[in-house]
């Protein structure tokens, strides 16, 4: 007879207080993720692709289970349908996004944190963990800004301001920034109460203009989108400025742009830098926007979410030149700082910047105290912050400089490789540690060069297929993987592009691996569904 679990206060108790057996289910893989992560990853990552209809029906169950169940069969549960049907983001041949391997340190720091589960909102559940977060965000904030000694003495714990706030990532983040920025210029002033106490509307008034409007390229990151959505900005006023061809934002365009505002008299609230695209990792001009930004007095964030762990390097952070004169800068550290996922972070240069939407409550966040929540979107969070100073305080400067400096090494030697393969084409160089490219045979580049637009464009959009069709071959083979976007390139500027998109950032990745991943889709192409487009194409150029 099958032994059957029963709900009962002795059995709740029991779960509440008496840990797994070593040889249990749950025990057992514990143990094995303890001992050697990619191991157990390798072994219960299953690489034959299930399509994501399959797999809801593994899910489709609405009601909540009314009797419980075994730890031990839940365990084998996770296993089966939900490990088994991960992906396996920290494989050296996984290159495609923007996540990577863990430092295996990483792991027993986590159960400890979940152990604790401070809540990070108020002192009263966090205790240490508040000054260690505080002494985090100092570290980070000098990282970009490099004040002096006295200046973070005098700041880093003051029970009146914040260099910064923690969040879930970057969206939380870029939110934060430009909130922050909407309230301090629809501050209090006279009978003005505030945009905080009378609205958008009200503020406009006061302001004696017909809106406000945030300012950044088009590579900019879909979550400022949502975040003018949530201010009551509005969608139609994030101008989308134009870039050149290096994905960067074009400054006459910008100005451009700012011309047309201001004759429907809408204020510029912010201009928005990005340090590292999301689709090509490009950096944009920061000293350029930061004079901009001064020049018509507006806020200035840079959305570093991506590219400010290069400040790390000492051979490259010259590329984020102009970062230290933005008003508030994005980082996740879920990123290139190697955290797990859930960690994001907002610096601003002036520790009074956050006053402008702080908050209280008679229960928590009282007036005086050190709550970190009075300064953060988000309440209850967990303790991630503990992550992070683990990894600055393991890791160090310099560790993750040369990390950075492996990362922009490895993407330039996947540059080479791609330049010197016969079947590829490289769209975008690698200014950080992200580049795209496309399979385009060398004999056809040479024949595109010679036609006329009409049959250019035809030759593209058969590229286009082929590029989408070896993606999804590759990522479904399960051996290696790359993501895919489309964009504009100066080798072809009529129109947009499917391309390959590379990120370099798992320093497991080996020069050997990159070349294994062209010679899979090398493979791919000799696919029927492949070669009946390259047919295509050799009749359009015949």
């Amino acid at each position: 007879m099958t032994e059957t679990a029963l709900a009962n206060l002795q059995n709740l108790y029991r779960i509440f207080t008496v840990p797994e057996a070593p040889d249990s289910t749950l025990g057992v893989v514990d143990q094995a993720i303890s001992e050697n992560v990619a191991d157990f990853l390798h072994k219960h990552i299953v690489a034959i692709e299930r399509s994501l209809e399959d797999i809801e029906n593994d899910f489709v169950a609405s009601k909540i289970p009314e009797d419980p169940s075994f730890v031990s069969d839940y365990a084998e549960f996770v296993k089966q349908k939900l490990v088994a049907q991960s992906v396996h983001t920290a494989a050296p041949g996984f290159v495609g996004h923007m996540t990577s391997a863990l430092p295996y340190f990483m792991l027993p720091l986590s159960r400890i944190m979940t152990a604790l589960n401070q809540n990070l909102v108020k002192v009263e559940t966090s205790k240490a963990f508040t000054p260690m977060e505080r002494q985090v965000l100092a570290m980070m904030h000098h990282l970009i800004y490099r004040q002096t000694d006295d200046f973070y003495e005098e700041w880093i714990h003051d029970s009146q301001t914040a260099l910064g706030a923690f969040c879930s990532g970057g969206t939380i983040a870029n939110t934060t920034a430009l909130w922050t920025a909407r309230n301090q210029l629809c501050a209090p002033d006279g009978d003005f109460a505030g945009i905080a106490q009378e609205g958008l509307y009200r503020s406009l008034q006061h302001l004696n203009c017909h809106g406000l409007a945030i300012l950044v390229s088009r590579r900019a990151h879909y979550s400022l989108g949502k975040a003018v959505d949530l201010l009551g900005i509005g969608r139609n006023n994030l101008v989308l400025v134009d870039t050149d061809y290096d994905s960067r934002i074009d400054m006459q365009s910008l100005q451009a742009e700012y011309l047309k505002l201001r004759e429907q008299n809408i204020r510029p609230l912010a201009v928005v830098g990005v340090a590292g695209t999301t689709e090509t990792g490009h950096v944009d001009p920061l000293d350029e926007l930061a004079d901009f930004a001064a020049e018509v007095g507006c806020h200035f964030h840079v959305d570093a979410a991506w590219g400010g762990p290069t400040l790390f390097s000492e051979s490259h952070c010259h590329l984020l030149k102009g970062i230290e004169r933005a008003d508030s800068v994005t980082i996740d550290a879920h990123k290139q700082l190697y955290v797990p996922m859930g960690a994001g972070m907002v610096l601003f240069k002036n520790p009074h910047a956050l006053s402008a939407i702080e908050h209280h409550a008679n229960y928590i966040l009282r007036h005086g105290s050190k709550d970190l929540g009075s300064h953060t979107l988000e309440g209850s969070r967990p303790g991630m912050a503990m992550l992070v100073h683990a990894g600055l305080s393991i890791i160090g400067r310099k560790g993750y400089g040369l990390l950075i400096d492996l990362g922009i090494e490895r993407a330039r030697q996947f540059a080479d490789l791609i330049n010197q393969h016969r079947n590829f084409e490289l769209i975008t160089a690698p200014e950080l540690n992200i580049l795209t490219y496309r399979y385009n045979p060398a004999w056809l580049q040479k024949k595109m060069a010679q036609l006329d637009q009409e049959k250019l464009q035809e030759i593209n959009d058969l590229l286009d297929l082929i590029t989408q069709e070896i993606q999804k071959r590759q990522r479904e083979a399960g051996k290696t993987f790359v993501s895919r976007t489309r964009l504009l390139s100066a080798l072809y500027p009529t129109g947009q592009i499917s391309v390959f998109r590379s990120v370099l950032a798992n320093p497991l990745t080996t020069k050997e691996i990159l070349a294994a991943v062209l010679e899979e889709q090398c493979a791919i192409v000799k696919d029927t569904e492949v070669q009946r487009l390259m047919d295509k194409i050799k009749q359009i150029t015949a």
